[in-house]
């Protein structure tokens, strides 16, 4: 598989299509791995986190989930990935990719998204374990996610609890032995797919504007991330390509 290299990471050379694909074809029985897809704030976080930056590294796959990032890579002649947003790649993993009557994992998301979820999607009643706030701070509420994993065997395994807890969440569950399938660090995709939050329409998305679409509809809670965190990662980009065009000596 061909990936391109960007802020650190090695980003897959596949579209949507192509990476549900690859992740359908591995075995039920495979043991764990995980899928992570950065967008503009995952990246300006793992700047300062190594530990974290580790973890994604550790990824089976990574997806860049930015068009904003491709775009602004591009601008710097930097080498931009194909943008395979989390939001997408579920909902064609989920669409197209599962056998009939096959039952998903899903950890996080509301128990009354479910009802609408399985209806839209026509799945069969998911393995589901929301764990409670906080988690990743409480040892034993974090082991009982990952336990919860591994004696719900699931091919697709969506980890819906947001941005780093889900990552390090697949990371553990990967580290612990015993699990299987693939876990999908895929935040509020399924929020989206049942309905609950509205996604920017298609033509929004396209020309790289679905963070204002997102900014104007939950503004008191995205406005720090799209205003003050996201942008830093024009810093980032500048300084690959300056060390890019930097003599070697």
């Amino acid at each position: 598989m061909r990936t391109l290299s960007l802020l650190g990471l090695d980003f897959a050379s596949l579209d949507v299509a192509g990476a549900a694909a690859l992740i359908a074809g591995r075995p039920a029985d495979a043991p764990f791995a995980y899928v992570v897809t950065p967008n503009a704030d995952h990246l300006v976080r793992l700047e300062g986190e190594a530990g974290l930056r580790e973890v994604y590294r550790q990824a089976a796959l990574c997806l860049l989930d930015s068009r904003v990032v491709a775009r602004l890579a591009r601008l710097f002649g930097l080498p931009a990935p194909p943008v395979v947003t989390g939001s997408d790649l579920t909902a064609h993993l989920l669409l197209h990719h599962l056998e009939p009557g096959e039952r998903i994992a899903i950890i996080g998301l509301s128990p009354d998204c479910l009802p609408a979820l399985t209806v839209r999607l026509n799945l069969a009643p998911p393995a589901h374990y929301d764990p409670p706030m906080g988690f990743d701070r409480d040892p034993a509420a974090f082991a009982a996610a990952v336990a919860f994993v591994r004696d719900n065997p699931a091919r697709l395994v969506c980890l819906a609890v947001g941005s780093p807890r889900q990552e390090r969440l697949a990371a553990a569950i990967a580290a612990s032995g015993g699990a299987t399938g693939t876990g999908l660090c895929i935040g509020a995709s399924l929020e989206f797919l049942a309905g609950r939050r509205r996604r920017a329409p298609g033509w929004i998305s396209r020309i790289g504007l679905e963070w204002l679409f997102r900014l104007v509809s939950e503004p008191r809670r995205l406005a720090r991330r799209y205003l003050i965190d996201s942008p830093r990662v024009i810093a980032l980009l500048w300084r690959q390509r300056r060390h890019a065009r930097a003599p070697r000596s």
